[in-house]
C-alpha cells in the first residue's frame, strides 16, 4: 500500500494538508514542499527537528504519549485522527491479531429479520457486507453485487447515480477504511480491497493517500433508488458486542415521509429471504 511506514505515511499526508496560515505561521515565498515543512512541525510539538524527522521516517521506537498528542495539536488532528495517530504507534511495537470476518451470530440476524420496514445490514472492517436483511437487499439491487461499500461507491456504475452526494460518500468510505486500517495495518483483507480500488480508480487512489480518518457513526443521507426514486434517510452505525470488528448499520426513514412510502414499495417488491448471509 506504500513504500513508507503506515506512521511515516500518516504524519507526511497530515502534515502536507496544513497550511501556515492554518497554525499562524507567515506564508511567504516559494515553499519547496506542501504544507507544513518538517522543522515546523517540530518547533510547533516542542521537539527537535531531528527528532521529529526520525519519527517520520519510522526510525524513533516508543514515542511518548505526550509527544504524540504535541504532534497531533501541531497538525490540528481532530480526536478520530489523534487515537488513529496513537493506534499506528502501538501496532508498529507490539503485535495486534487481525480481526476475522466471523458469520454473523444467528441472534443478531433474528434481530434485523424482525425489522420488515427498516433496511439492516452489517458490515465487516474492510467494509464488505457480511449479512443484509430483505428491505437491505431490495435498497441496493441496481447494484451489480451488495458486496462490499467501498467497491460499490468507486468501481459499480450504480455508485454514481444511487449515492446523490457521491463525493461525501467517497470521502466517508475511504475515510472509514482507513479507521479500520489503524486498528490493523496487517489486515490481508483491507489490503486487498486497497490494492483493487487503488488499481481501478484513480480517486480511490487519490483519497487513500490523503489519510483522513473517520468512523461510522450517524449522519443524513440522500439516496436515488432506480425504481422509487428518491430517498431521504438517517443512518445510524453501531459496534456489534462480541465481533467488535463487525458493525450494524441501519438506514431510517422519517414516519409517514415520502421515503418511508418508498420503502415500503420496496418492503412489497422484495422477494429474497431476510438475513442472507453474504459469501
Amino acid at each position: 500500500m506504500s513504500s513508507g511506514t503506515p506512521l511515516g505515511d500518516f504524519l507526511r499526508a497530515r502534515r502536507e494538508a496544513v497550511k501556515p496560515h492554518d497554525v499562524g505561521l507567515p506564508d511567504h515565498g516559494r515553499r519547496r514542499v506542501p504544507g507544513l515543512r518538517r522543522e515546523e512541525v517540530a518547533m510547533l510539538a516542542g521537539v527537535s527537528s531531528d527528532y521529529y524527522i526520525r519519527l517520520e521516517q519510522g526510525r524513533e521506537r516508543g514515542p511518548s504519549p505526550q509527544v504524540l498528542d504535541a504532534v497531533a495539536q501541531a497538525l490540528k488532528l481532530d480526536s478520530e485522527a489523534t487515537g488513529h495517530l496513537h493506534l499506528l504507534c502501538a501496532t508498529g511495537t507490539r503485535h495486534r491479531p487481525h480481526p476475522t470476518a466471523a458469520d454473523v451470530s444467528p441472534q443478531l440476524l433474528e434481530l434485523m429479520d424482525g425489522w420488515a420496514h427498516t433496511p439492516a445490514f452489517v458490515l465487516g472492517p474492510a467494509l464488505d457486507v457480511l449479512a443484509a436483511n430483505s428491505l437491505a437487499r431490495a435498497l441496493h439491487r441496481g447494484f451489480n453485487r451488495f458486496d462490499n461499500l467501498a467497491r460499490m461507491v468507486f468501481a459499480d456504475p450504480a455508485g454514481r447515480a444511487f449515492y446523490q452526494e457521491w463525493e461525501r460518500a467517497a470521502h466517508s468510505c475511504v475515510a472509514e477504511l482507513r479507521a479500520a486500517y489503524g486498528h490493523d495495518p496487517a489486515s490481508p483483507r483491507i489490503a486487498e480491497v486497497v490494492a483493487e480500488l487503488s488499481r481501478d480508480t484513480r480517486e480511490f487512489a487519490g483519497l487513500w493517500g490523503m489519510h483522513e480518518v473517520k468512523s461510522k457513526s450517524q449522519e443524513a443521507k440522500h439516496l436515488r433508488h432506480p425504481e422509487v426514486g428518491d430517498l431521504h434517510i438517517r443512518f445510524s452505525a453501531f459496534t456489534v458486542n462480541g465481533a467488535p470488528h463487525q458493525q450494524l448499520v441501519i438506514y431510517q426513514a422519517e414516519p409517514a415521509s415520502a421515503t418511508a412510502a418508498a420503502f415500503e414499495r420496496l418492503r412489497a417488491s422484495a422477494s429474497e429471504p431476510v438475513s442472507m448471509q453474504v459469501s
